[in-house]
Parts: C-alpha cells; sequence; structure tokens
C-alpha cells in the first residue's frame, strides 16, 4: 500500500452488499449467501465495510445483545490481506461492541485459519472452546470452530467519533 491510500471504515449501505459478497466469494470455500448479507443488513446488525481509494476492501458484522457481542463474520479481499486492513477492522468492529456497552465479545474461526487466529489473540481474544463440525469442509467432513471471547471496557467515544475514526 502506498502511503497515500485513502482508507477508511464507514458503515454498510445497500450499494456495499455486491462488493462484499465478491469478496465473501473468492476468500470462502463456503461462502454466505447474498441472503445472509442482506438478512445482516434489514435487521439492524452493525455491518461496516473497509474501503481503499472508495473500493470495498473488506467487512465486518456484529451482533450485540444483552451485554455481549458476536463478531459473525470480518473478511479482507483476499489480494489485500496481510496489509494491515483486518487490524484495522477489527479495532472498529471492538469499538463499536463497546458502544454498544457489550462486555464481552465472541467470535467463531476456523482452527486452519491461523492468520486469522494470530490476529484475534493479538487483539486479547483468547481460546474458550471448539463448536465441533461447525464450518462445512471441501471433503464433505465438517470442520470445526474455535470459540475465542474477549473481555471489553466501557468506551467513551460517541457514536459519530467512532464512525468517524479509522
Amino acid at each position: 500500500m502506498e502511503p497515500s491510500t485513502d482508507i477508511q471504515v464507514r458503515l454498510m449501505a445497500d450499494d456495499d452488499v455486491e462488493p462484499v459478497m465478491a469478496i465473501e466469494r473468492s476468500a470462502y470455500e463456503h461462502p454466505w449467501t447474498l441472503g445472509i448479507i442482506e438478512d445482516c443488513l434489514r435487521v439492524g446488525y452493525s455491518c461496516w465495510v473497509l474501503t481503499v481509494d472508495d473500493q470495498v476492501a473488506g467487512y465486518g458484522i456484529l451482533a450485540t445483545a444483552a451485554g455481549e457481542a458476536h463478531l459473525m463474520n470480518l473478511c479482507i479481499d483476499p489480494d489485500r490481506q496481510g496489509q494491515g486492513l483486518g487490524r484495522r477492522l477489527l479495532k472498529r468492529m471492538v469499538d463499536v461492541a463497546r458502544l454498544y456497552q457489550a462486555r464481552t465479545l465472541f467470535l467463531e474461526v476456523r482452527p486452519s485459519n491461523v492468520a486469522a487466529i494470530t490476529l484475534y489473540q493479538s487483539h486479547g481474544f483468547a481460546i474458550i472452546g471448539r463448536r465441533p463440525d461447525y464450518y462445512p469442509a471441501v471433503s464433505g467432513k465438517r470442520e470445526d470452530a474455535v470459540v475465542m471471547s474477549s473481555r471489553l471496557t466501557a468506551t467513551e467515544q460517541a457514536p459519530e467519533e467512532i464512525a468517524a475514526s479509522t
């Protein structure tokens, strides 16, 4: 990435669904469907996109309820991975969870996704368990999920400050 690159993190809009789906399909062997992404927007999950020079390069989807948050999906375009974009988007998702007064943030990740596990651990997430046969796999056999969590501290930022920060 060049130093002059413009990186933003903003709320996902309906117009972002198509590029989000393109990333989803390129990143995963078993991607979410268009309907799942549209439903996440429709039901009011906290859906964000990370853009590089106004092009969607990643997205995150967060559900919050009863003092907890669940990072349902965090994905960076495979062509842009390894540039610190996932770290930036994860920071935003953690900030948003704090804004919603979540005390704990949970996520699931494939045990084979070592890069993601390393990223999450570097942000204070700990492995707390496994969900057997959680993910579909190419072989037809299913892959377990590693369950991770992070205890969150309250944020003093106003919603507009979180939305404006990158």
